[in-house]
Formats: C-alpha cells, sequence, structure tokens
C-alpha cells in the first residue's frame, strides 16, 4: 500500500491550516466587529472560494501564480520559487479553498462574545489588541478550534483546485483525494477502498471534534 498520498495530504493540510488560522481569525474578527465600508464585498470575496467550482478557483489560481503572471515572475525572479506542480501550490489552493469555513466559523463565535465585557475593558483603558487576546480569543476558543478542525478536514479532502495548480505528480503532489481519483481511474479498487475508507474516518473524526466542543460551548 502506497502511504506517500496519506502523508503527504497530512503535510498539505497542516500548513494550509496554518495560513489559514492567520489569516482566518483576523478576518473573522474584522467582519464580526467592524462597521466599514466595503464589507459587505469583503464578505462576499471570502464566501467566493466556497461557492465556486474547484476548478474555476484553480484556474483562477493557475492565472495568479503562474509563469506568465506579474507575482509568478517575481516570484521566480526574487526567490526561485515556483508554485505551479508543487506541494508549496497545494498548500496555496488548501488554504484558500479552507478560508471561508475558518472564516464564517470565526465569525460567529466572535459574534457570541458578550459586548459588555469588551466595553468594560476599554473603560479600564484596555487597547483594542488587549481586548482580542485577553477577552475575545479567551471567550471564542472553542469556535475559532472548531474553524481550525473544518479548514484542516477541507483541506485534507481538496481535490479540484489542487488538481488544476498542483497537478497529479506520485510522491510529489498527489494527494489523497486525487491519489482516490487515480486508483479508480487505474482500476485499483482495493488501494482506492482502503484510501476512501481513511479520508472518511477522518472526516468523522473531524466532526466529532466538532460536535463535542459546540456541546461544550452550549453548556
Amino acid at each position: 500500500m502506497n502511504w506517500l498520498p496519506v502523508y503527504l495530504s497530512l503535510k498539505i493540510a497542516f500548513y494550509a491550516t496554518l495560513i489559514t488560522a492567520m489569516i482566518g481569525i483576523p478576518l473573522g474578527w474584522l467582519l464580526a466587529k467592524g462597521r466599514f465600508f466595503g464589507s459587505g464585498f469583503l464578505s462576499t470575496i471570502v464566501m467566493l472560494p466556497m461557492v465556486l467550482p474547484p476548478t474555476v478557483l484553480g484556474y483562477y489560481l493557475l492565472i495568479l501564480i503562474g509563469r506568465q503572471s506579474m507575482i509568478g515572475r517575481w516570484l521566480q525572479d526574487t526567490f526561485q520559487v515556483n508554485l505551479v506542480f508543487t506541494w508549496q501550490g497545494a498548500v496555496l489552493a488548501a488554504a484558500i479553498v479552507s478560508l471561508p469555513l475558518m472564516v464564517r466559523t470565526v465569525q460567529a463565535s466572535i459574534e457570541t462574545v458578550d459586548k459588555n465585557t469588551e466595553d468594560v475593558a476599554r473603560t479600564l483603558g484596555k487597547t483594542e489588541l488587549d481586548i482580542f487576546f485577553r477577552i475575545t480569543l479567551p471567550l471564542a476558543w472553542q469556535g475559532i478550534m472548531a474553524g481550525l478542525v473544518l479548514a484542516f478536514a477541507r483541506a485534507m479532502g481538496e481535490f479540484g483546485a489542487t488538481l488544476m495548480v498542483a497537478g497529479n505528480i506520485p510522491g510529489k503532489t498527489q494527494t489523497l483525494s486525487i491519489a482516490i481519483y487515480d486508483a479508480v481511474q487505474g482500476g485499483n479498487y482495493e488501494q482506492a477502498n482502503f484510501l476512501v475508507v481513511l479520508i472518511s474516518g477522518i472526516t468523522i473524526v473531524s466532526l466529532l471534534f466538532i460536535n463535542r466542543f459546540t456541546k461544550m460551548k452550549r453548556w
């Protein structure tokens, strides 16, 4: 049994979740707390990866980071980095696809934080940064954890955008989902069944984890 797609998927999902957390938590806070011009447009842009067909999203990414694009040429000329057909490109695709789940979960969790508690902290002279780290995050941590788990599970199962950007290179960019597709196409149903059960198990465990945190939050 080839375990490389499992290892690669775990690595890609891990790094994608880190990126999603670094971007998604501030974005979720901004959308939950901010009342600014263009907030509706920003919210729409954040949601786009969730509703766009994965192949369309992958095509946009190819245009954005391909060698012929401005960003692609800059990365190549400055850092000798090419993201297309690499596992790093798969990380970028997985992070973008996972971002809406993270942002929405964080936003919903922060919106439930008692605003009176934050207002009291402001009257005591606390800065917005202090309030964010000492009050908002500790009170919303369960929702943030749920968002991280959802983002990780989504990154593990990403297929379309990853295939467009990173391709299907065994041992290099072939993730679990792509390996399942490849195994079915090749008639290797034994490996396909194993990988399907494996990724289904990861998804079920993720959902059970989220349900546990949801019940804890209610209590």
